[in-house]
């Protein structure tokens, strides 16, 4: 049976980023139970780098991932608005000054910024937060990147590969895990637990408690839009939280901002939502729909405080919690992968991380909570 220093389980972004920072380190099995990496939540993100996206907890970390991402080539500048309509102007001062204390680039915008930025802007929508530094990001160019970096450490692996096992076996682990009807197994001293929707179900498998991370299905749709989308268009919010869209190409990706509690399965769109975002589009811009020419749907995972967990469990040896990274596990991956392959590892942080506080995201946080 192979031996392994760690087994990481689920390959999307955050596996394959961990995999990535420790494989240089140490024997790594990634293990994926589908055919591809990042088929699930990765492979379905409208991914962005925005500072303030996710909340106070998260911004730490984005801003800490910002230069590994700009310096391998996996932004490309965009600029993000927060729209309000007047009733909302204390709303936004208040917004822009409490992210700015956080160190985000962040100004309060007026109506006429606005219609420059989105033609068509519909004339209640008159003050904005503007943040110059948002970026799209390369998602998939940023997944094959980690998983390229984890192989040439001489990582393992595994696909097809649905983990049924975690067993404490010596001063480790037995995985085991069924690849269409073929067992496989193997061992490993530690077992990091990347599984997205599906890390709550891979804690019970280990003893472990689980923390309460839950799924939520999030919408997006592609439209074709009359007048064409404006190649300059931003990110664009609505303050409540209760749309955004962003350019594809001349097409536009649109949601809803859906939360809906689900299930993990492989999650597909429900025609209501693709309805409510299109009416909630309608009384933002004055733009024609054209078409509706695709509709997706994916699952963001988020423990019940919001932030992401990182850390061993409390209870359980050797069983490492990499999870809960809600919508924003894209844009805070080099970061959050550097801090968990240090603490994983015990070693020191180092410029990425100095700034961020483990304890922040440690999962004893949430066992607490439950007790």
């Amino acid at each position: 049976m192979d031996e392994f220093d760690i087994a990481i389980i689920g390959a999307g972004m955050a596996g394959a980023s961990l995999a990535a920072e420790c494989g240089a380190h140490a024997r790594v099995l990634l293990v994926e139970a589908e055919d591809t990496p990042g088929y699930h939540t990765t492979g379905r993100s409208a991914a962005f780098w925005d500072e303030v996206y996710g909340g106070p907890a998260v911004v730490p970390l984005t801003l800490a991932s910002g230069n590994y991402l700009a310096d391998n080539g996996f932004l490309q500048p965009r600029g993000s608005l927060v729209i309000g309509r007047a009733s909302d102007r204390a709303a936004l001062e208040g917004f822009v000054a409490e992210y700015s204390a956080l160190g985000a680039r962040v100004e309060l915008m007026a109506r006429a910024g606005m219609v420059d930025l989105v033609p068509g802007l519909r004339p209640d929508w008159c003050v904005a937060a503007w943040q110059p530094g948002c970026a799209d990001i390369d998602v998939a160019g940023l997944h094959q990147h980690y998983l390229a970096m984890a192989r040439r450490s001489g990582s393992v692996v595994r696909l097809r590969a649905r983990v049924d096992a975690l067993v404490p076996e010596g001063a480790g682990w037995r995985i085991a895990w069924n690849a269409g009807g073929r067992e496989g197994a193997a061992r490993a001293g530690l077992v990091a637990n990347a599984a997205g929707a599906w890390a709550d179900d891979v804690a019970r498998l280990a003893g472990a408690a689980p923390l309460g991370i839950a799924p939520l299905r999030r919408t997006i749709t592609q439209l074709r839009v009359d007048p064409p989308v404006p190649a300059t268009l931003p990110l664009t919010f609505g303050l409540a939280g209760d749309f955004y869209f962003k350019p594809a190409g001349d097409r536009l990706w649109l949601s809803p901002h859906d939360e809906t509690p689900d299930v993990a399965h492989d999650v597909a769109p429900e025609e209501i939502d693709v309805a409510l975002a299109i009416d909630r589009l309608e009384r933002v811009v004055d733009w024609q729909i054209a078409a509706v020419e695709r509709r997706w749907a994916g699952l963001r995972s988020f423990a019940p405080d919001r932030a992401p967990v990182y850390g061993f469990d409390p209870h359980v040896p050797g069983f490492f919690w990499f999870a809960g990274q809600g919508g924003f596990g894209i844009q805070t991956a080099p970061a959050a992968a550097r801090l968990g392959a240090q603490l994983l590892l015990g070693q020191p942080a180092d410029g990425m991380t100095a700034a961020l506080d483990p304890a922040r995201y440690a999962p004893g946080r949430l066992a607490m909570a439950q007790a």
